[in-house]
């Protein structure tokens, strides 16, 4: 098993978005720009993409009296799944 999917589930979306940037890199790579270039850039739009989501992201305490938050969002998180 991948990390990947680990971290994200079966690993289709990671497929998928790796597909996607691969085909990116192709068209880069035909405008002659260098493979490091490329890989800074991923890097730089990954730390903005997960400054963005710290900004935006709900944040709220559960305990083990208070767990409400936390089922809906497994809910959420399952129901993709099955």
């Amino acid at each position: 098993m991948m990390l990947s999917d680990y971290e994200i589930g079966d690993g289709t979306g990671v497929v998928v978005m790796d597909g996607a940037l691969l085909e990116q890199d192709e068209r880069l790579l035909e405008h002659g720009i260098h493979p490091i270039r490329i890989a800074e850039g991923y890097e730089m739009a990954s730390r903005i993409a997960v400054e963005h989501l710290e900004r935006i992201a709900h944040k709220f305490e559960f305990s083990v009296t208070n767990i409400q938050h936390l089922v809906q969002t497994c809910m959420t998180t399952l129901s993709s799944k099955m």
